[in-house]
This record gives structure tokens, C-alpha cells and sequence, in this order.
């Protein structure tokens, strides 16, 4: 393709993606109400468990609206993922080879899974995350904790997880249409780990600790995976480019016998 048939390409799907993400956003107020009550019982826990003192409060007028916007849209990301997914793989597919188009359509059907297993390990973590860092407030004093920056916290947790999730699967993609080896990913296996904490370090809200390992751990598993991935699919590619130079050197051989006879 041209440079203008690229963006006229990525434009579009990007619209499709864009769509995708409002006609999501518009089921998600459905399950505002359920979804705000389950992020809240971190929250309800302290006030049940720990015998101190939480709440949420509205600080202006308008924050109960932007609250149902903000939990609407986080939910029509979740929703249409499978299309917006679909709509990155799309665009990087038109040039790979009919065989690899295949492999990169079986990572799609990974990559949707991965993205909702991060934010289901989120999900997991989130009570203890709560707990840990309101457990620094000190006696006598209550947790008087702002609905919007809760929810931020909350949803810039779950989305961390679940986009970090997808990007051993965005380094496959990439060792797939050749632009990296899976032997240049493994000989810096050192920058990657610190990238990998670095990330999980950026990613964590509130920056505990405890965010940071539960998101670190599994992570590099999957990032290991796929350079596993990377240097089967690097081996399958030279067997395929030595058979095919083996057989253009045969027919020449067999060219140059016939031109003797």
C-alpha cells in the first residue's frame, strides 16, 4: 500500500473501533448500577471487617453524571474489545502471507482472553489494594474518599492490567510480520524484565507494592511465552526460506545439466 492508502486504512478502522467503543458504552448504562455497586464493596468491607470508618462522597453537583459516563465507557471498552482487537489485527494482516494471516487470526482469539484475565487479576487483587493503602490512615481519623478519584483509581487499575496483558501479544504480532526475531527479545530478556517492572511500577495505582508483584509476576510469565512463540515461529520461518533457496538451487542445478546436454 501507499502512505495515503495506509491512513485511509488505519482511519477507517479506526472508526469501526470508534463505534464499537459508543454502541459498547451505551449497554455499559445498563450495568452502571450492579458494576458501581461491586466497586464499592472494597470500600464496604473496610466499614464491615476493619472496624474503620470509609465512605465515598460526591464533591460537586455534576460528579454523580460523570460518574455513569466514566463506569459506562470503561464497560463499552470491555464490551467491544473483541471488535477493537479485531480492528488492530486487521490493520497489521493485509501484509502477512496467507499462512501467517491464519496464525495472527488464532491471536486474536488469545488476545481476548487475555485482555479480560488481566482485568479478572485485577479484579482479584483490588480488595487487598483498597485495604492496603487505606490501613496507612491514622487512628482517629476516617477515609473521606472522593467518588471520582476512587473510581479513576479503580478503573486505571483494572485497564492497566488488561492492556499489559495484551502486549506479549502485540510482540508476537510483531515477530510475525518480522519486524523483531525472537533471538533479539531474548538476548535482552535483562532490559525486558526491568521494562516489565518499570511498567508494573508506572501502572499500579497508589504505587504499592503489592499491585506492582501481582501485576509483575504473570506478566513476565506471558512475556516469556512469547519469545518461546517468537523463536518456534523464527525456526518455522528459516526451515521455510532453506527449502526454498534448497529448490531454487536444485532447479538451477537442473537448469544447468540440460543446458550441457
Amino acid at each position: 500500500m501507499a502512505l495515503k492508502a495506509h491512513l485511509r486504512e488505519a482511519r477507517n478502522r479506526l472508526f469501526v473501533a470508534a463505534i464499537a467503543v459508543i454502541l459498547g458504552t451505551v449497554g455499559g448504562f445498563f450495568l452502571y448500577n450492579p458494576v458501581q455497586q461491586a466497586l464499592q464493596a472494597p470500600i464496604r468491607a473496610i466499614n464491615a471487617q476493619d472496624g474503620r470508618t470509609a465512605s465515598l462522597n460526591f464533591g460537586t453537583a455534576a460528579a454523580p453524571f460523570d460518574l455513569l459516563i466514566q463506569v459506562s465507557v470503561f464497560l463499552g471498552v470491555i464490551i467491544s474489545s473483541p471488535i477493537w482487537l479485531y480492528q488492530i489485527w486487521a490493520f497489521i494482516t493485509p501484509g502477512l502471507k496467507t499462512k501467517e494471516r491464519r496464525t495472527a487470526l488464532a491471536f486474536i482469539a488469545v488476545a481476548v482472553p487475555l485482555f479480560l484475565a488481566g482485568i479478572g487479576l485485577a479484579w482479584l487483587i483490588l480488595p487487598n489494594a483498597v485495604r492496603v493503602l487505606t490501613e496507612f490512615t491514622p487512628e482517629n481519623f476516617s477515609n473521606l474518599i472522593d467518588v471520582s478519584v476512587y473510581f479513576t483509581f479503580v478503573l486505571r487499575l483494572l485497564l492497566a492490567f488488561g492492556i499489559a496483558f495484551l502486549l506479549p501479544v502485540v510482540l508476537v504480532g510483531l515477530n510475525l510480520v518480522g519486524l523483531i526475531s525472537g533471538k533479539q527479545i531474548l538476548k535482552a530478556w535483562r532490559v525486558t524484565v526491568f521494562l516489565v517492572c518499570l511498567f508494573a511500577a508506572m501502572a499500579a495505582p497508589g504505587g504499592d507494592a503489592l499491585s506492582m508483584f501481582y501485576l509483575a509476576v504473570p506478566l513476565l510469565l506471558l512475556f516469556f511465552v512469547a519469545i518461546g512463540l517468537c523463536l518456534l515461529n523464527d525456526r518455522r520461518r528459516a526451515r521455510r526460506t532453506a527449502s526454498r533457496d534448497a529448490a531454487v538451487e536444485a532447479g538451477a542445478d537442473t537448469a544447468s545439466v540440460l543446458g550441457d546436454a
